[in-house]
């Protein structure tokens, strides 16, 4: 007899009760979906109903392509009604309730000590009671198969043993409280109910670290850190322990090596004493594999190097897969700060010339790490590099400018890195330059923010206490979320969203808890924040633009520019009420020159712009870094679209899982949007691309991570092509090169 498990008895299986099931729940009417499950329920002795669960989700999921896509919300529908069972078995709520009751679920977590007490103390437990009024069980539906399940099994709140106890729309309404707690009482119902709305409608989201840990008792909220490696020995170990601090916590960083003295280089006058950055860079190596974020994934590094640095030509070998072994670093990330002046070169087929950062620092008096070029062409930085090649006393190694770059392409080909990051480009935009100066960026290429080592100076004894005094540099924090270009844009939710949107960033800066000391001054100096986007190649198939076309470039301009006034208004308004940040005066926001700069007081908005940048000079503007487009692969998943600015990679393809093959479909595949969504990835024409990136990036006060997808068979000529087009065109990075085998895509663009 056919049986399934329930609790400690047996009970028949009852096949009019699973048809009517499926029928509820599926609500697509297949008869061959019945009958395969059903046969295959029927091949075995005896089965158990989380087997019956599993193989309902495995049979819609195999019904899944092109033309038939609503099965992957058939699957996500099974999924959840799952989940509603689990969570009603565990909180003891009749499950045809779906949501029990949220009060005693804050309660319940909270005793287990894996929510935090704040909101049950924040909060009256009426105030609570009201705010679950606003969960809206059928957002549920919103979720595809794959987004429900990443939010289910990452992100969900459950007991110590994994036990299921939030659901999604508890999640969104826990993220909406915590960032809301501590707004004035009279407005806080207001505000929660429309972060809540943001959320649930997944019109946008937060960073991962913010999804995973809103609300909870351990964790923080931001999502990378960046930090600027001081040349002694103490700076450099000093360091390596903030980055496992923040590792550990789930934080990405991006460490700044272009201070610490080269190989060869002397150490307290001992000639040829150091052996250079790569030892250190090895040691960020073991740092990211021993610290992982709670079991859950690997810490994630990424260094970056000047391509002046004496040590390149090895650091750009770092992630080759042959070699010498000792001189590898396989699990960190690498990137290069690049110049104009290396550009040009490169261009001209000149030479480049290497040095010693610290050799610098002592023959000529002043660090070449710390200059850039003012304009395009002209600049302080080129006038110090010719200093340093016409002093004789100062070492230096010459080399042709384009073998650099070979390697640099060669790596790329072959690992996916370095990233590149234009330093000029990056310092000239800088909005915030009367401040300091940005050396590299983090571990996504997206943040530019400005840096500068921490100093150790001095240790003393008091008694059995022993103190350490430093000096605190800028060390710096991403706060990142992003818009659901592919939902809010069709909904024209533009203006409703990204005001909610900027202050649930901008309490991120003081909820969030950082063990880098350091790190939280800076946070709160320049209460910086990265409001991005994701779902472009979606948005450009609803509307039916194609990627290689004048349209997707002007609709680039004028959406990104729109985001902009709106975020900077939002960001003015949180002023009025909040106050600036710190160290506003004297910044380009403050002068006006971040507005001319970019050419807003001419043209159709000028007025408008003008209107922005009086009301931003007499009100402060609440944060001093505004935009940045994150990679956004996971929580782009959750929400349904594409990731970031990227064009996906296939239409349709199957992503293969330990026992079965998971479907991955377009958003909105239909006849209308495929003739969109199939000039993928590795097959649409990258200048394409760049010049998006270009015209997107004049409205981004930080940057974007932007990938190359290319064959790996592409020519060195044509490579080295769009990296130029890339720096012509005013980009301040670029992310992965990623590259596939030419027998897997035609790649027509590349073949010009």
């Amino acid at each position: 007899m056919i049986t399934k498990e329930k609790g400690n008895r047996n009970l028949p299986f009852d096949e009019q009760r699973l048809i009517s099931f499926i029928n509820n729940v599926v609500s697509i009417n297949s008869s061959d979906f019945n009958e395969k499950v059903l046969r295959s329920i029927k091949a075995k002795d005896e089965i158990k109903a989380e087997q019956i669960t599993s193989l309902l989700i495995k049979t819609a999921l195999e019904n899944v392509d092109e033309v038939n896509t609503e099965w992957s919300y058939a699957a996500a529908r099974i999924y959840l009604r799952d989940l509603y069972k689990k969570a009603s078995q565990n909180r003891a709520y009749d499950q045809e309730m779906k949501y029990g009751d949220f009060y005693g679920l804050l309660k319940t977590l909270a005793g287990m000590g894996i929510y935090s007490h704040h909101i049950l103390q924040k909060y009256s437990r009426q105030e609570i009671i009201e705010f679950a009024s606003l969960i809206e069980p059928e957002r549920d539906l919103l979720f595809d198969y794959i987004g429900l399940h990443t939010l289910a099994t990452r992100y969900l709140a459950t007991d110590h043993e994994k036990n299921v106890y939030e659901l999604p729309q508890e999640r969104w309404l826990v993220i909406a409280l915590h960032l809301m707690q501590d707004e004035p009482r009279e407005k806080r119902f207001e505000l929660v109910a429309e972060a809540y709305w943001a959320l649930s409608n997944l019109y946008m989201t937060v960073a991962t670290p913010t999804l995973a840990n809103a609300g909870l008792a351990h964790g923080q909220l931001s999502s990378c850190f960046i930090d600027t490696v001081e040349d002694s020995l103490m700076g450099i170990y000093n360091s390596n322990t903030d980055v496992a601090r923040l590792s550990k916590d789930g934080g990405g960083i991006g460490v700044y090596m272009g201070k610490v003295r080269s190989r060869g280089s002397s150490i307290k006058g001992f000639k040829g004493a150091s052996s250079g950055v790569l030892p250190w860079i090895k040691q960020l190596n073991n740092t990211a594999i021993s610290v992982d974020q709670l079991g859950r994934r690997k810490g994630a590094i990424a260094v970056y190097l000047d391509v002046w640095h004496a040590d390149i030509l090895s650091f750009l070998d770092l992630k080759l897969n042959n070699g010498d072994e000792r001189q590898r670093a396989h699990d960190i990330f690498t990137g290069v700060c690049i110049p104009d002046l290396f550009m040009e070169q490169v261009e001209r087929r000149g030479d480049w010339y290497l040095f010693d950062p610290h050799e610098v620092k002592n023959v000529m008096g002043f660090a070449l790490e710390d200059y850039f070029d003012e304009t395009k062409g002209n600049g302080t930085f080129r006038k110090k590099y010719e200093e340093c090649i016409q002093n004789n006393e100062l070492r230096k190694t010459k080399i042709p400018a384009i073998k650099i770059m070979a390697r640099i392409m060669k790596s790329q080909l072959e690992t996916g890195t370095p990233f590149m990051f234009y330093r000029d480009e990056v310092n000239r935009k800088n909005p915030n330059k009367h401040k300091g100066m940005i050396y590299s960026s983090n571990l996504c290429t997206e943040i530019m923010q400005n840096m500068s080592p921490t100093i150790q100076y001095e240790e003393i004894i008091d008694g059995d206490t022993i103190i350490t005094y430093k000096k605190a540099g800028d060390f710096v924090v991403c706060n990142l979320s992003s818009i659901n270009l592919g939902k809010a844009v069709p909904d024209n939710v533009l203006e409703r969203l990204i005001p909610i949107q900027v202050r649930m960033l901008d309490n991120v800066i003081d909820l969030n808890t950082i063990d880098v000391k350091q790190a939280m001054r800076t946070n709160k100096k320049y209460r910086a924040i990265g409001l991005g986007t994701f779902g472009w190649h979606h948005l450009l198939a609803l509307k039916g633009i194609k990627w290689e076309s004048k349209a997707a470039v002007e609709l680039a301009d004028n959406l990104y520019e729109k985001i902009a006034m709106l975020s900077i208004k939002a960001s003015m308004e949180l002023a009025k009420e909040k106050g600036f940040y710190p160290t506003f005066s004297g910044s380009e926001w403050d002068t006006g020159e971040y507005f001319s700069q970019r050419g807003y007081f001419e043209g159709e908005n000028a007025s408008n712009w003008k209107e922005v940048a009086q009301d931003v000079k007499e009100f402060g503007i609440r944060n001093g870094y505004l935009m940045a487009v994150a990679p956004n692969s996971s929580t782009s998943v959750i929400a349904g679209s594409t990731a970031s600015i990227d064009p996906i990679f296939k239409p349709f393809y199957y992503e293969e899982k330990k026992d079965y093959k998971l479907p991955v479909v377009a958003p909105d595949l239909d006849h209308y949007t495929y003739n969109i969504y199939r000039r993928s990835a590795y097959i649409v024409d990258q200048r394409w691309s760049i010049l998006q990136n270009a015209i997107r990036q004049k409205h981004i006060d930080q940057s974007i991570s932007f990938n190359f997808y290319v064959p790996n068979t592409i020519k060195a000529q044509i490579m080295l092509d769009l990296h130029l087009q890339a720096w012509e065109a005013g980009l301040k990075t670029t992310y992965y090169v990623r590259s596939t085998a030419s027998d897997i895509e035609e790649c027509e663009w590349c073949e010009s």
